[in-house]
């Protein structure tokens, strides 16, 4: 199973709420005890989990490429595959877990879309809320309230949970349990320890 964090490379954007699937990947890489290696045009980690090897992938091409990213890991290393990346259409924290689908708006799934000719396969989403009184590009490259901050560590342990849910339950499982309101989520796992123009 390869698990693709969207997000966009560098400092500046590390703390915006567009790189919470980098977030999610970057905890479910702790989780492990594996660590990122810099590969050409992304960060990549192998892990053994439940019986399966898991590479965990974060394109450095920033989002609106991530497609190109996506496809070079898969044909390089043909695998099942599950995409984390942020969405404004839900409500902060809520996670959504869905089979296949549209970009939704989202320009890292349209890219992805895009380069693979396909929308068939599974993504998870994580609500970062609405912008209110403000840009939506602006928005997403802002960071995290002082308040959304500090929920911000449990979303992505729900977050992670789901991502090796899916390795061990596979996506229909996963979605009945955390495809509910963020304040009604469970946690899911038993097992161990733009390019912006």
């Amino acid at each position: 199973m390869t698990i693709f964090g969207l997000g966009n490379p560098g400092p500046r954007y590390a703390p915006t709420r567009h790189n919470i699937g980098f977030m999610t990947v970057d905890t479910v890489a702790r989780r492990l005890g594996v660590r990122f290696h810099h590969l050409p045009g992304r960060f990549l980690a192998r892990a053994r989990y439940a019986n399966t090897d898991i590479f965990l992938v974060k394109p450095l091409l920033y989002m609106n490429e991530s497609g190109v990213v996506v496809r070079e890991q898969l044909t390089a290393q043909p695998d099942e595959f599950l995409v984390v990346v942020d969405d404004l259409a839900l409500p902060f924290g809520q996670l959504r877990l869905r089979p296949k689908g549209s970009d939704g708006g989202h320009k890292g799934l349209a890219s992805i879309i895009y380069h693979l000719n396909r929308n068939d396969f599974p993504r998870l989403r994580i609500g970062i809320g609405a912008p209110q009184g403000m840009d939506a590009v602006q928005y997403v490259l802002s960071p995290f309230t002082p308040e959304e901050s500090q929920l911000l560590p449990e979303i992505l342990e729900r977050a992670a949970d789901a991502c090796l849910s899916v390795v061990t339950d596979g996506i229909e499982k996963t979605m009945n349990l955390i495809n509910a309101p963020a304040q009604h989520h469970p946690s899911t796992t038993t097992a161990p320890p733009e390019n912006l123009k």
